[in-house]
């Protein structure tokens, strides 16, 4: 190796060395930037500050120096609004388990500020927000099919926020939001319940149909959950109480597609769709066994669900909406 080479590699290996030295200032020196700029500001002079970084869209900014108000001025006149602000400016950049965080704790230690409902609400939306995968804004999913304990959780937020808080300026919207988390809850346990019904785990089923006709009443999923109890009974070979959720699907759902006119249950019809391995497919079921029952009439009783398969993409009325406002379900886009 020359001496051109070498002295080139030890240049190389100095500048990645004080690099390395100076990366703390370097990549986050913003920190410190904010604490020299903010020295010797008043309480006052620092929210303002921070008001200005929330109205710009800076949350960046505004959630670095609101922990610093928090830190200069644990105590002041503007803490416990800071901390307000902190959970929202969390939730608009996307980092809901701080925003989560930051809620449950104001919530801990002001559990009768007048704006207490606000840190459940803001709770209760990154909690709904960690249901969502990245590509739900795009592209049709389906969210009853994903781990449903966030969902869960959001559930309880915003039931606790309602049964505190009826009179709250957010429980409008709460409602509306607890409405559709309950219907995604119960089509998540008719989805577990047509997977039990492949493993031939025939009372799990009828156990996730019961809870479904017991917790979830008014929901689409409810004449689903009563066929799911119908053909498990009718699988363990109790008679009685498969004819008894035949005659309760009957009467409250006549038009269900496993009906025939009398009122008998085809317990051989499947009504979900079709996920049989590739060969079965191929082979028009030549080789496989009997299909497992499974159940999803979303198209005939869920309304919503219903006219997102009718919509035309071609057929747009409306401006694109932003991303962001796909994103925050248009809550804080001004009209």
């Amino acid at each position: 190796m020359n001496r051109s080479v070498k002295s080139a590699l030890l240049l190389l290996a100095l500048t990645a060395g004080l690099t390395s030295l100076s990366g703390c200032s370097w990549l986050g020196g913003d920190e410190s930037d904010t604490e020299q700029e903010t020295a010797g500001l008043t309480e006052q002079e620092f929210f303002e500050r921070i008001e200005r970084s929330l109205d710009s869209n800076n949350w960046r900014m505004a959630i670095e120096n609101l922990r610093l108000l928090e830190s200069q001025f644990p105590f002041g006149k503007y803490a416990d609004q800071a901390q307000l602000e902190l959970i929202f400016a969390l939730y608009r950049t996307g980092d809901y388990e701080e925003s989560i965080a930051a809620a449950e704790r104001f919530i801990r230690l002001h559990p009768q500020h007048a704006s207490v409902d606000y840190a459940f609400y803001l709770k209760g939306l990154s909690e709904l927000s960690q249901t969502q995968g990245f590509f739900d804004s795009f592209l049709p999913t389906d969210p009853s099919l994903r781990d449903p304990g966030t969902a869960r959780d959001a559930f309880v937020t915003l039931t606790e926020l309602l049964n505190r808080f009826p009179n709250s300026r957010y429980a409008a919207d709460a409602r509306k939001r607890l409405i559709n988390l309950r219907n995604v809850l119960a089509r998540s346990e008719i989805n577990v319940a047509n997977y039990y019904f492949k493993r031939g785990a025939y009372l799990a089923a009828v156990n996730r149909g019961r809870y479904v006709v017991e917790n979830f009443q008014t929901t689409p999923a409810v004449p689903d959950g009563l066929a799911v109890m119908a053909q498990g009974y009718k699988r363990l070979e109790m008679a009685e109480l498969a004819d008894n959720a035949v005659r309760t699907l009957a009467a409250n759902y006549p038009d269900y597609p496993a009906l025939n006119s009398a009122g008998e249950f085809d317990y051989k019809m499947a009504l979900a769709k079709d996920d049989r391995a590739l060969l079965d497919r191929i082979t028009f079921g030549l080789f496989s066994g009997e299909r497992p029952p499974a159940y999803d009439t979303r198209a005939l009783y869920n309304v919503t669900y219903r006219e997102a398969e009718l919509i035309d993409p071609d057929d747009a009325t409306e401006a694109p909406r932003s991303l962001w406002n796909r994103l925050s379900f248009g809550l804080f886009d001004n009209p």
